[in-house]
């Protein structure tokens, strides 16, 4: 009988610290962690879009998308995002930067991205999916019309094939002009 209430107080003890912070901690999520885990969990990519934690699943609000386009100017290269989602997650949209440099119209040599999901047209309905979405269609169908990287969108408009080339070279790892872009096919 000793032991039985030996045991019943040592766990009302624990109960007691925990609930003063004294014993194991849960980290109250955010209502941009608590959505952009309810986003995460019905995504429902492209097979050719692939989504990686390299801070572990503990930090769900920093990931790598990795696009590699099957179809268009950039078939076979592999492109890699960050995103950085902020914790009033959907009421701003995330952060999202290219590592992979690549020769695009709505890409600059920085790694920033010209979507306007991420600007001007994001809304809190949007979501990583749609996000990831807008990101592959720029592969498929760059925009000349809404340009970070001027001078390719110029040729995009003006020599369609000039583009094609100077996109296969900067993927294969070559110059484009002065600029140098490692390999990603």
């Amino acid at each position: 009988m000793i032991g039985l209430f030996k045991v019943k107080e040592k766990q009302r003890e624990q109960a007691q610290n925990a609930s003063r912070g004294g014993g194991a901690s849960v980290k109250k999520q955010s209502a941009g962690e608590l959505r952009l885990h309810k986003d995460i969990s019905e995504l429902n990519l492209p097979s050719s879009c692939t989504i990686s934690f390299p801070n572990g699943k503990d930090d769900l609000m920093n990931f790598e998308v990795s696009i590699k386009p099957d179809d268009g100017y950039y078939h076979n290269g592999t492109f890699v995002f960050t995103f950085q989602v902020s914790p009033v997650y959907p009421h701003e949209a995330p952060k999202v930067k290219c590592k992979t440099k690549v020769y695009h119209p709505n890409i600059d040599l920085e790694g920033n991205v010209c979507l306007n999901i991420l600007r001007e047209d994001w809304k809190p309905v949007l979501n990583i999916n749609t996000v990831i979405y807008g990101l592959f269609h720029l592969f498929t169908e760059p925009n000349s019309e809404d340009p970070l990287n001027h001078d390719a969108a110029q040729v995009l408009r003006d020599n369609p094939k000039l583009f094609e080339t100077n996109v296969r070279r900067a993927m294969t790892g070559g110059y484009v002009g002065q600029t140098f872009f490692p390999r990603c096919i």
